[in-house]
């Protein structure tokens, strides 16, 4: 793979661990080549105990900006300067664009998820979605669709130490958009059967179907599948869950979280450099 390294070149990259399976550097790297942009990406393995000296290393550096993952980004929330509204509201941070020494945060994991949405072919605002989860992939998801206008969202979680966190989450965001969020304990099978009937869209937000454990399923009665639902997953390895072969085989619309990473990279490309990543193009190269 080659680079044109030059004393001009603007340094991006990730931090987090373990980021060294991460498919971001393939996919901002080609990027940039491809629009003749004078920029690399790289990975650091960081956790949360030294983000803090990482974070002051890279802005003395004066990189363009950077990306975080788990498990880093609520830590990083609170170490910028100025973040968007969903960060704010997620408390939590995956994007930085260094200004001229003022780190400014955003969540675009969100927004990643929502252009999926339309990728897809849907459109879901002012609808209602019921939601599994309410990790960081369900709290980005759950915050960006009230911030973009879909009108009631149900989440069910499991009632564990983060219920309350969760409880928090739902305040904000009701507090801050004009969607009506509800927080349901998952052990109501009733309430979440009734509530993907009266649903639009079903978004699965929990790990439950993740490679390795791929026979698992988070919904239990096939009954609930209807032809005019739409189920989405937030899990991308393998790409079709369980969870998406079965309502598939029902006639529902579904789609998985492949394109939410693809989208939610493009939106941190743009922020870093006013560019629109050529996301047909990596599409083709990585994502096919």
């Amino acid at each position: 793979m080659e680079y044109n390294i030059t004393g001009h070149t603007g340094l991006t990259g990730l931090l987090g661990s373990p980021v060294a399976h991460s498919i971001s550097p393939m996919m901002h790297n080609e990027a940039f080549r491809h629009l003749g942009l004078d920029y690399v990406y790289l990975c650091f393995d960081v956790d949360t105990e030294h983000l803090e000296d990482a974070v002051l290393g890279l802005k003395t550096l004066h990189v363009k900006g950077f990306n975080c993952t788990m498990p880093v980004k609520n830590k990083m929330f609170e170490l910028v300067d100025e973040a968007n509204e969903a960060a704010k509201i997620i408390g939590a941070v995956n994007t930085v664009l260094n200004d001229n020494g003022k780190l400014i945060g955003y969540n675009t994991d969100g927004i990643g998820y929502m252009r999926a949405v339309k990728d897809a072919g849907h459109d879901i605002i002012g609808k209602k979605m019921t939601l599994l989860g309410a990790g960081g992939a369900a709290s980005a998801v759950c915050t960006q669709a009230a911030i973009d206008g879909v009108s009631e969202i149900n989440v069910f979680s499991i009632k564990d130490n983060f219920y309350e966190r969760a409880k928090k989450l739902v305040d904000r965001i009701n507090k801050n958009t004009k969607c009506n969020v509800n927080l349901i304990d998952m052990a109501d099978k009733k309430a979440l059967y009734d509530s993907i009937e009266s649903s639009d869209i079903l978004t699965n937000g929990t790990p439950v179907g993740m490679a390795p454990n791929t026979e698992q399923c988070i919904i239990e009665d096939e009954d609930v599948f209807r032809k005019d639902l739409i189920v989405s997953d937030v899990i991308y390895n393998p790409r079709e869950t369980k969870l998406l072969k079965i309502a598939k085989s029902h006639g529902c619309s579904t789609f998985n979280g492949l394109y939410m990473l693809l989208y939610q990279g493009a939106e941190a490309f743009k922020i870093w450099t006013g560019k629109e990543m050529p996301v047909e193009l990596i599409k083709n190269k990585y994502f096919s």
